[in-house]
């Protein structure tokens, strides 16, 4: 098994995943990332709030996409994608290892 360490709103995240996954991961990584600063000025800050602030913005672009979904996208592969943000998000509420 992998580790893959995420840093999300300047706090590193250690996080398991199968071996040959770590590019996937890093790059779910850093659609988070992409959210942190809008995320952190809208929750004061604290990573906790963050972190929900950054699944509550992908949540309603998720929401957005099945009301509006474009041509072609398979409703089945939103909704894979949605379990592996789910995966995500569980993984980065756990404390690290070395805490």
């Amino acid at each position: 098994m992998a580790q893959v360490t995420l840093t999300i709103a300047g706090r590193p995240h250690v996080v398991a995943c199968k071996d040959g996954e770590e590019a996937t991961l890093r790059g779910l990584g850093a659609m988070l990332e992409r959210h942190a600063a809008a995320a952190q000025r809208a929750s004061g800050g604290t990573a906790e709030r963050t972190l929900l602030y950054i699944a509550l913005m992908l949540a309603d672009r998720l929401v957005e996409h099945e009301a509006h979904p474009a041509a072609g996208i398979d409703p089945a592969m939103l909704e894979r994608i949605a379990e592996r943000l789910e995966a995500v998000a569980s993984a980065l509420e756990e404390p690290p290892a070395d805490a």
